[in-house]
């Protein structure tokens, strides 16, 4: 269990960032231009003046296409651990042997992450064959 002392540096981190953004702030405010009208209140979109409700309605393939996006995102960021984890498995010597044998006590043998990742990899395929056979692809 790790003591409190350990946590010592997470604080200082935590409180170095909150001092930088807080300081960012006072001096946006203090040194900032203070120009008031009718212009520089106005709503500003992208460099173009709003044209239009804001509640239109979007194709929901732009929806369906953000999502896909986030799904292999979110792939990337689960493959990322796995891609450090396998090599220092395979070839473990020196120091990495005690790490790779209790990765291997734990059950984590490279065949176990090789069939593992096999599977996330067909389930996203078939995700993706998924989505592709229902046109998402296609913008007409």
């Amino acid at each position: 269990m790790p003591a409190a002392s350990d946590y010592i540096p997470v604080v200082i981190l935590i409180l170095g960032v909150a001092a930088v953004a807080l300081t960012i702030l006072a001096l946006t405010y203090l040194i900032g231009p203070k120009r008031r009208g009718a212009i520089k209140q106005s709503v500003y979109e992208s460099g173009v003046d709003p044209v239009g409700d804001a509640r239109r309605r979007f194709n929901v393939r732009f929806y369906l296409v953000a999502v896909l996006f986030l799904v292999f995102d979110v792939e990337v960021v689960f493959l990322y651990p796995w891609a450090v984890i396998f090599p220092k498995l395979r070839a473990a010597d020196g120091a990495e042997q005690r790490w790779a044998a209790e990765l291997a006590q734990a059950g984590f043998t490279p065949g176990f992450l090789a069939v593992g990742i096999g599977i996330f990899f067909v389930l996203l395929t078939v995700g993706f064959l998924y989505e592709w056979r229902k046109g998402i692809f296609r913008w007409d």
